[in-house]
């Protein structure tokens, strides 16, 4: 099974995916990542270099490959496709946080689950037709809904590293994530069988409401 993590830039996929791979005891790729390394560069020099159409057919065929690899198409999915479930309320649970152990044997020992992938989507994989459907049909998709202000809160001092937030113009941060998300929302919540409201919440937080609901829901 895959456990996909859709949302806006800064949302946390990547720091959520992390910490709850260790909770499931899985191994955890991040799509953006596992791009850079294959092409040698990093995504703000591939869109550069080669713009975004080239970007997003590479994004596309790296989701294939690691659909495909984990040969997942997860049985329980029909009963998450009546509707997103939306949950609201903090788990108040911490627990401690360990990025290099991630997903690993020497975590989890013998309940390591091999079987099992999170993966952490860019920001605007499911903007391309071909991979909503594989995310929506091929993994357990989890939206990671943040507000306005908290991706501000995260995204300042980072859009020059992020090309879909370049802008020529100081100031216009607000505005480049309001007219993106005005763009993006409806597919996210579209793709996702469950959404989570993260803000004002921990990273534990997150990932905790996220392995319980998953349980809850497949089981």
């Amino acid at each position: 099974m895959i456990i996909s993590l859709t949302g806006f830039m800064g949302c946390g996929k990547s720091s959520v995916g992390r910490r709850l791979s260790e909770l499931l005891c899985c191994p955890f790729m991040d799509l953006d990542q596992v791009i850079e390394e294959s092409a040698g560069r990093t995504i703000p020099e591939i869109f550069s270099q080669e713009g975004e159409p080239a970007f997003r057919q590479m994004e596309l065929e790296t989701l294939q490959t690691i659909v495909s690899s984990e040969g997942s198409k997860t049985e329980s999915l029909p009963r998450l496709r009546r509707g997103p479930l939306r949950l609201t309320g903090g788990g108040g649970m911490s627990l401690p946080y360990n990025r290099q152990t991630a997903g690993k044997d020497t975590l989890c020992g013998e309940k390591a689950n091999r079987e099992g992938l999170v993966l952490a989507l860019g920001g605007g994989a499911v903007m391309t037709k071909e991979c909503e459907e594989i995310v929506r049909g091929e993994t357990v998709c989890v939206y990671l809904k943040a507000s306005l202000e908290t991706l501000l809160e995260h995204l300042e001092g980072e859009a020059e590293g992020r090309p879909m937030l370049r802008s020529e113009k100081s100031g216009e941060l607000r505005e480049r994530i309001e007219n993106l998300m005005a763009i993006r929302s409806a597919t996210y919540e579209r793709s996702a069988h469950i959404i989570i409201d993260t803000d004002g919440k921990s990273i534990d937080e997150i990932a905790m409401e996220i392995k319980e609901t998953v349980s809850d829901k497949l089981a």
